[in-house]
């Protein structure tokens, strides 16, 4: 059990936080990563209700300073990384248009029409940043020890974005379609050191956020939402522990052994479905 030793990222999520509790069942001590304490110290007390070991540590992901003193916190009191799970990341309101096409009144700045020409850039490059570099970062900074180890494995999360843009969602989809990428390149160049590198890619799961988005005052579908739900076969959003399966999959060294620089969808049906 010594060297059974979980990195979890954004692990104060919806999915995340169920990722990091079944590690902690597996008998890993986790680490959770994120940047409130307050939501990683609920997963942490839900971990430890259960006999297992958890410890919270305060990061930016996307900061390499800041993952840096992370990663030196975990190795003194838990031991190196085997098991990296790059979770954290998300989209911002101030990155998102509300209209899916161009309008003349967004240059006109007018009342009520949030175009691609009213986003913040400063925001805009602030998602690529965290989904990206959140996701970088923490390979390059964790992967480093495993390299030294010759073992791990790294598990990066991309999204249906990255497999086409959808609308509204440019700065988060931009980002999404580069974590693909970066876990080819990143699985080929660690494949020597015997570390494997896989992304899930979610499909549409309800989050706190999300919820918001997908679900009006009284719990029913928003147009949105319909419109999501009417493009994936099985007709609902997904559930947190339906990627677990996945997860245990890619580390499991015996049966996915050979498995490395894939991205796996886990998402009822969307990608199979143009709408028409």
């Amino acid at each position: 059990m010594n060297d059974k030793i979980a990195v979890v990222t954004g692990a104060g999520g919806t999915l995340c936080s169920s990722m990091a509790i079944d590690l902690a069942k597996q008998g890993y001590k986790v680490a959770l990563l994120g940047r409130t304490l307050s939501k990683l110290k609920k997963v942490s007390d839900e971990i430890k209700a259960n006999n297992g070991i958890a410890l919270c540590v305060p990061a930016d992901v996307s900061d390499e300073v800041s993952v840096k003193k992370a990663r030196d916190i975990i190795e003194n009191q838990l031991g190196t990384c085997t098991v990296l799970i790059n979770g954290a990341g998300g989209n911002q309101n101030d990155a998102l248009p509300n209209i899916a096409a161009f309008d003349e009144r967004e240059l006109n700045d007018e009342e009520g029409v949030k175009g691609f020409f009213n986003l913040s850039m400063d925001v805009f490059q602030n998602v690529i940043d965290i989904n990206t570099m959140g996701t970088v970062i923490p390979c390059f900074v964790f992967g480093k020890s495993m390299a030294k180890n010759k073992k791990g494995n790294i598990i990066n999360f991309a999204s249906m974005t990255s497999y086409r843009p959808i609308t509204k969602v440019a700065a988060y989809a931009m980002a999404k379609s580069g974590v693909v990428s970066f876990t080819q390149w990143l699985a080929a160049y660690l494949a020597p050191a015997k570390i494997r590198v896989n992304a899930i890619a979610p499909g549409f799961f309800l989050n706190d956020r999300s919820r918001m988005l997908m679900l009006d005052e009284v719990g029913s579908p928003t147009e949105r939402a319909q419109n999501i739900l009417g493009h994936t076969p099985m007709g609902r959003f997904g559930e947190a522990q339906e990627l677990i399966g996945c997860m245990n999959w890619l580390i499991d060294e015996k049966n996915a052994g050979f498995v490395t620089g894939i991205t796996i969808p886990v998402d009822g049906g969307f990608l199979s479905c143009p709408g028409v």
